[in-house]
Parts: C-alpha cells; sequence; structure tokens
C-alpha cells in the first residue's frame, strides 16, 4: 500500500524543470501525479512515476539529486467535508500528516490524494480501520 514517490530537488531558474521531463519522456517513464513547490533559490519536484527504479537511476545518473520516499494513496470522498472525513479519522492518534496533493483521477465519487505521513504504517492501520481505502501502487497506476 505504500507507493514510491520521487522528489527532484532543482534550481528555481527558467526551464530547468523541463530537463527532467525531457528524460522521463525519452524513457517512456510516465509522471502520474507531480507537485512542485518552491523557494526563491530552489524548488522540490515530487512526483508518482510509472517506474520509479528506473526514473531514479536515470535522474541519479544525470546528475540530479534526488530523494524516494514512501507516501499513501488515499480516496477521499469528492463531496463538501470529504477530506475532513479522512483527516477527522486520524484525530487523536498522533499521526502526522507531512503534506499531501491531488491525484488528477478520480472513481466514481471518488478523488485520490498523495499523503505523506511521519508514520505511514499506522496511517494506513488507523485510515483501514476507518474504512478508508488505501490504493496500492499497482492499483494507482492502472489509472
Amino acid at each position: 500500500m505504500k507507493i514510491q514517490q520521487i522528489s527532484l530537488f532543482i534550481e528555481n531558474k527558467p526551464g530547468h524543470i523541463a530537463a527532467p521531463a525531457r528524460l522521463l519522456a525519452q524513457e517512456d517513464i510516465d509522471i502520474r501525479a507531480l507537485y512542485l513547490a518552491d523557494t526563491e533559490q530552489y524548488g522540490i519536484v515530487r512526483m508518482i512515476v510509472s517506474d520509479w527504479q528506473r526514473a531514479a537511476a536515470l535522474l541519479e545518473g544525470h546528475g540530479f539529486a534526488i530523494k524516494v520516499t514512501e507516501v499513501l494513496a488515499v480516496e477521499v470522498p469528492d463531496h463538501p467535508g470529504g477530506l475532513a472525513d479522512v483527516l477527522v479519522a486520524l484525530d487523536g492518534t498522533g499521526i502526522n500528516v507531512e503534506y499531501m496533493y491531488g491525484f488528477p483521477c478520480m472513481r466514481g465519487n471518488e478523488a485520490i490524494l498523495i499523503f505523506r505521513f511521519a508514520d505511514p504504517d499506522a496511517a494506513i492501520a488507523r485510515l483501514q480501520t476507518a474504512d478508508i481505502n488505501v490504493l496500492a501502487s499497482d492499483e494507482l497506476l492502472k489509472r
């Protein structure tokens, strides 16, 4: 149920995100989810890709600084309060959400969010106890 996410560290300058995107495209590696955070001098591109091991090796081989982290893909009801319902399930558990971002896919009345938890195993257990669907990597990448 844990999904490998690549975090790519790049300078915050025009055109710097194009090179890694071209490299992935040339190797037929699909970017399935993407989040870009920036500061004045650098950016962090977080992405879920179709083949994280090949992508990591490719990017590192071309001199990019990357980090692979475990995240969870969680189905969230697509209605007002859907996210709140998921977060309420974590109340009182001490499980910290480090960050989250949207996945550009819906299934029925469910949206998908990518969560980075301080303790992903505890988050999985708690979310499953609350009948919240945490997607496996292969299930997510098929969408």
